[in-house]
């Protein structure tokens, strides 16, 4: 005997007429219970109709692009006697036997060796960019994966906090000063009137959609997914402090994907007005003043958004340049813009106080050209990023630990325990998502079996200021130091007809080869979209291209990608568009 059953959308909160994106089911189908039936799109995020029971789909009734709300009808399933009896089983405790107690612990908050609540074979430890990578990479490999995070969403640093909810920013920024410019060129727009609640909500708004988009990925791959802090017990457990209490994990190998959190001067007041770079992407307030303290590439971004936002931004480094370890040459154009927008850049000077005072935060400096105490309205502490290392008890599974709190690796991501792995922030400069997810994936293929590891030749850096800054591969500052030989291209951007198009003039285009062999050993990129521009550099180096292989690939015009070849010309002296004696 069978029956035919319909499958209706389940409540969907506040959300109705929701597109659907895609039908995974088809007339015919086997359906087993909680498989995925079709997937959803609110402008919040996605997310997948389970089937509430298993049967077969006898018909469909629904397309990609209707809209649902609850209670609408998707499919009709005919189901048997048999499978009814079977989705009752699976739900309902065995004849005779009593459910399953949860495990009582001896000791209130870490449970007991060998008491575990879950098991699994690959445990990710962090769900950023490298976390959530490998755990999708082993599970696409056959592998039964959980996968820890202490935040409520999937994504990590990067998504929530970092990379894309700062460059939805610094896009903004963006528009406002390309609008500025125009007006020099006969196109006027009136003052922005900025509403900091509605910018922030879509920046929400675009870090809810990518974060959303993670939970249905990892759903597809049936990824159990554990909210809460997680500390090793051993090198076989992990005990994971959530809201629900304590849960023992025990995995056969182990990704750590932990990453970093920002470096906070000591001495500093306990006070909301001292930010770090999650804070300030908040836009609580956008005071009249605010003090960077950090020339580097977070505390640059920060301090374009805040400028175009109209808060007067003083920026003070340690150093004596901007960027440190860029190429001087690459961070100038940058220093000469912001030096002319920026109320002040204080180099080779160092913060020694900050009072927190009712009308705002005193600051004294200390240096050659450090100035009076000077009162902002609020100060942003962007000077670097800590490994967490320390946070995991990474001892107690005898993982090595240095004292600033990184995890060393092999090429395979291997630590010195064979079966545990770390990628990313936590196992070594640079800091940067791209990285972490080329070694995830090495980690999660290694665990699975495969022959693999991190050979990357070179891994590009790029501050998103404006202008852009990005390098690849050997910088003139580090072939100096380390007594590399190199020789030279670089095409002035004042010189490109696209550049001048866009009214941005100021960039250029350098590329380093090796004087041998002609080939590219490096390149940095300053100007609009240079972040995009190196990439081509990138792969010329990993490919083993010399100035020719760049030279003579045509590039289309008027582009800014085709400096990257003018560049080549530059070196080689075939350059038509300038005039650059013919190398000897």
């Amino acid at each position: 005997m069978s029956d035919t059953r319909p499958v209706v959308v389940p409540d969907l909160g506040d959300f109705s007429d929701v597109d659907v994106i895609e039908v995974l089911v088809g007339q015919g189908d086997q359906i087993s219970v909680d498989q995925p039936l079709l997937t959803l799109e609110t402008d919040k995020a996605t997310m997948d109709v389970p089937a509430p029971f298993a049967g077969v789909v006898e018909k469909t009734e629904v397309r990609v692009g209707d809209k649902l709300s609850a209670g609408d009808v998707v499919l009709q399933v005919r189901v048997s006697d048999q499978q009814q009896d079977r989705s009752a089983a699976a739900s309902e405790p065995a004849p005779g036997t009593a459910a399953p107690a949860q495990p009582q612990n001896e000791q209130r908050g870490v449970p007991q060796r060998g008491d575990a609540d879950l098991r699994c074979e690959v445990a990710v430890l962090g769900a950023g960019p490298g976390g959530y990578t490998a755990a999708f990479r082993a599970a696409d490999l056959g592998l039964d994966v959980v996968l820890i995070e202490r935040w409520p969403t999937l994504g990590g640093v990067c998504l929530n906090v970092g990379c894309i909810p700062s460059k939805a920013l610094l896009h903004a920024a963006k528009v406002i000063e390309d609008a500025k410019a125009m007006a020099a060129h006969g196109i006027r727009f009136g003052e922005p009137s900025i509403d900091k609640d509605a910018l922030r909500g879509w920046k929400n708004d675009v870090v809810a959609k990518l974060t959303g988009g993670l939970d249905g990925l990892a759903r597809k791959r049936k990824i159990r997914v554990l909210t809460g802090e997680a500390e090793f017990v051993d090198d076989h457990h992990l005990a994971v402090n959530g809201t629900a209490g304590t849960q023992l994990l025990r995995f056969d190998q182990c990704i750590i994907g932990a990453g970093s959190e920002p470096l906070m001067l000591p001495g500093l007041p306990d006070d909301p007005r001292v930010m770090d770079s999650t804070a300030a992407l908040e836009l609580e307030e956008l005071p009249d003043s605010l003090l960077v303290i950090g020339g580097g590439i977070i505390g640059l971004e920060m301090a374009t958004v805040y400028d175009a936002l109209g808060v007067r931004v003083t920026v003070v480094e340690l150093t004596r340049q901007l960027m440190p370890g860029c190429d001087p040459d690459l961070v100038r154009p940058l220093a000469k813009r912001i030096g002319e927008r920026y109320e002040r850049i204080l180099l080779g000077v160092k913060v020694t106080a900050i009072e927190a005072l009712e009308h705002g935060l005193r600051v004294s400096f200390e240096g050659d050209d450090a100035p009076e105490p000077q009162t902002f309205g609020r100060v942003l502490v962007a000077v670097g990023r800590r490994p967490n290392g320390h946070r995991i008890a990474a001892e107690k599974a005898g993982v090595s630990v240095d004292e600033r709190g990184f995890i060393t690796a092999d090429k395979q991501q291997r630590t010195n325990v064979s079966h545990i792995f770390a990628i990313g922030d936590i196992c070594g400069n640079p800091m940067l998502a791209h990285k972490a997810t080329h070694e995830a994936r090495v980690a999660a293929e290694v665990a699975a079996g495969l022959k693999r590891a991190f050979d990357a030749r070179v891994i590009p850096s790029v501050a998103y200021t404006d202008p852009e800054v990005a390098w690849v591969g050997v910088t003139e500052h580090e072939a100096r130091e380390q007594g590399i030989a190199y020789e030279k291209g670089v095409f002035p951007w004042a010189a490109s007809g696209r550049s001048l198009a866009i009214g941005r003039d100021e960039g250029l285009t350098k590329i380093l080869f090796d004087p041998k062999t002609d080939r590219v050993i490096g390149a940095g990129i300053v100007g609009s979209n240079a972040g995009d521009l190196i990439a081509e550099v990138g792969l010329a180096i990993e490919m083993g291209c010399d100035a020719a292989d760049i030279g003579l690939t045509i590039h289309p015009h008027p582009t800014l990608s085709e400096t990257v070849a003018l560049a080549a010309e530059m070196f080689e002296g075939t350059i038509t568009d300038l005039y650059a004696p013919k190398r000897k």
